[in-house]
């Protein structure tokens, strides 16, 4: 299904570590937060082993600048790139240690095994560092079954994620979606637009607001 549906797929995929998605020819960004929550998860389940906080913490000291950069900067690879030195000392460094602990070997393989997905994101613009998005937008799609409590039809499916996919779409683009289709518009960025230019003329045009009003003076 993915080779189908992904067949023409030219973009940078972002995805979990399921492993199907590797066999998809295109530039790919694992989910960073994955990782992270697995690195949490092993350091809680071996409290004791050395090896594996020090690799833990080298992970953590590695990811919070470039986290720092997106929040200031965005996702734009003109200021992300700095950080692929890091990234290169990080596995030198890596893969330099001789490691004794069996979970923390296992790590570092899966480390390198995914070395060309974990850090696309600085390369590119607009790639996130994590799925959140596909995640958080997958959820409503998720609690349909619960609500329906059945089968379905193809056609049942079909129309409700085309709702969902504009619901979606205005909510990130801080748009009302009830608002959106009563207003008959069927470009989203259109109507995005016409209600900035109507937010615009509202505040220029605010009753009892003048450009020469303000304190008097003597």
């Amino acid at each position: 299904m993915l080779q189908v549906m992904l067949k023409n797929f030219k973009g940078v995929l972002v995805s979990d570590f399921y492993a199907a998605y590797d066999s998809i020819q295109c530039p790919q960004q694992k989910c960073l937060i994955h990782l992270i929550r697995d690195l949490n998860d092993d350091v809680l389940k071996h409290p004791y082993d050395s090896e594996l906080k020090r690799l833990a913490l080298a992970f953590a000291v590695l990811l919070k600048p470039m986290v720092e950069t997106i929040d200031r900067y965005g996702l734009k690879s003109h200021y992300l790139k700095k950080h692929l030195s890091s990234v290169e000392r990080f596995y030198r460094q890596v893969l330099g240690t001789n490691l004794q602990s069996e979970i923390a070997v296992k790590i570092t393989n899966r480390l390198e095994k995914n070395r060309d997905k974990l850090f696309t994101f600085l390369r590119y613009d607009g790639v996130p560092w994590n799925n959140n998005n596909a995640e958080h937008a997958v959820k409503p799609f998720a609690a349909l079954r619960h609500v329906i409590g059945g089968v379905t039809t193809e056609k049942g499916v079909r129309e409700y994620l085309v709702l969902l996919s504009i619901c979606e779409t205005c909510k990130y683009m801080g748009l009302d979606f009830l608002d959106f289709l009563r207003s008959g518009e069927k470009d989203i960025s259109a109507f995005a637009e016409n209600q900035r230019g109507r937010s615009r003329r509202t505040s220029i045009g605010t009753p009892g607001a003048s450009p020469g009003d303000g304190p008097d003076r003597e």
